[in-house]
């Protein structure tokens, strides 16, 4: 059961990085216009955040450090401050895009506005963050957010044309009614969600809060190989119930209540119920990753005690951080700003961003300095170069595509 538990890093990190608010909506946008034609983006995804996640916990078990920190130490705090200028900023927007979905969520349910609940929900974050252990967060949010597996079984039980959304996921091209500029804009957006850099920074500081060790290098890749894909497998499974409710009837998909549609309509009430909850959890664990990635960040860029693997009066500057951020999110949040628009320029940041978060660790996964004969092997290497190519290209277009395209509108 131990050994068990111990996933539940990898689950709360996957679910945070694939189905969150923006994710959500996302995915379901994303299969209501060009079906299951961007399914093989998020299996490229999946790939290379799982490659990266490795080399992250890998050196988090042989240096008892994490990823960060040893980027500063071992590039020099210029190019940490560039790394860390550009996550912080992604990490925010994402923050305050979290704290908006969890406040959606509660509004399905209560047709109370969602920026009311935005105050109630930032303080309870706050408190969860604040005092409640680092096991506990992970393995309550993380295991609660697998009540998303709803959309898979709801997929089944929409009975759908497999034939035809597999020969859409095995086809290269926008359908007829897109072109390929918006093609091109979801396809970096998803890349880009799949990448987030305050994932890996989560997962490889929630190793050291974890004490990970040598010994404990099958619980990190168990972590990561299970974790990472199932977050893959919800967000095709978001993908697919879109594309077969809204694609054929060309309805567009931009507010969280169309994205529990497919599962309301395959599964009644109790689907519903689920997937609401399914909801709660992953944009709870989303900001629960994202508001501890944020002080992560900050406070080992400066050398200062973080993490809640000690007391809070022993890391006030870090909590301090993470609590300064809740409320630069809520009061993004409470200029009206929509949250799926927010984490949607977040994706297009977030890709900007992405190759001065990965090639770092590439270099820092090769040093021997820090992992000794742990470090990379010919094929790990192999496979970062190929995904750092992917992730410059995503880079370079992201912005291009935004202005062209109007954010994929």
């Amino acid at each position: 059961m131990k050994k068990l538990l111990g996933i539940t890093l990898g689950i709360l990190t996957a679910i945070g990085g694939f189905v969150d608010i923006g994710d959500l909506v996302a995915n379901s946008e994303t299969g209501a216009r060009f079906g299951m034609r961007l399914a093989w983006v998020v299996v490229v995804g999946v790939i290379g955040i799982c490659v990266y996640a490795e080399m992250c916990g890998r050196v988090a078990a042989f240096s008892g450090r994490p990823v960060f920190d040893l980027v500063r130490e071992r590039l020099g705090p210029r190019v940490a401050l560039a790394n860390l200028g550009g996550s912080y900023l992604v990490t925010l927007l994402t923050l305050a895009a979290e704290i908006g979905g969890v406040a959606l969520a509660i509004q399905l349910v209560t047709s109370v506005h969602h920026l009311l609940w935005v105050p109630v929900v930032a303080f309870v974050l706050w408190i969860v963050l604040w005092r409640v252990k680092f096991d506990t967060m992970e393995r309550v949010f993380g295991l609660m957010g697998l009540a998303l597996v709803v959309f898979v079984v709801a997929l089944i039980a929409l009975d759908p044309p497999w034939g035809e959304l597999g020969a859409q996921a095995s086809s290269f091209g926008p359908p007829d009614a897109e072109n390929w500029g918006t093609y091109g804009f979801f396809a970096v957006s998803l890349f880009a969600a799949a990448l987030t850099p305050y994932e890996v920074f989560f997962f490889s500081s929630g190793g050291v809060e974890e004490n990970w060790t040598r010994k404990d290098l099958v619980t990190e890749r168990v972590n990561v190989f299970i974790g990472f894909p199932l977050g893959g497998l919800l967000s095709l499974a978001v993908m697919g119930c879109a594309a077969v409710v809204f694609e054929p009837i060309g309805v567009r998909v931009d507010v969280l209540s169309q994205t529990a549609l497919p599962v309301a309509m395959a599964l009644g009430k109790i689907g519903l119920a689920v997937v609401v909850l399914g909801f709660f959890a992953a944009t709870f664990g989303a900001a629960l990753e994202t508001g501890l990635s944020a002080g992560y960040t900050v406070a080992q860029y400066f050398g200062w005690q973080w993490g809640k693997r000690v007391k809070p009066r022993e890391a006030a500057r870090f909590h301090t951080v993470v609590l300064v951020s809740v409320l630069l999110g809520v009061a993004l949040l409470l200029t009206t700003a929509d949250p799926v628009a927010i984490t949607e320029y977040s994706l297009v940041f977030s890709a900007v961003a992405l190759p001065l978060t990965y090639l770092p660790i590439l270099v820092v996964a090769n040093d021997r300095d820090y992992l000794g004969d742990q470090v990379n092997g010919r094929f790990a290497n192999v496979l970062g170069g190929i995904y750092l190519v992917f992730i410059l290209v995503a880079a370079i277009a992201a912005i291009p595509l935004m202005l062209l395209t109007g954010m994929g509108s």
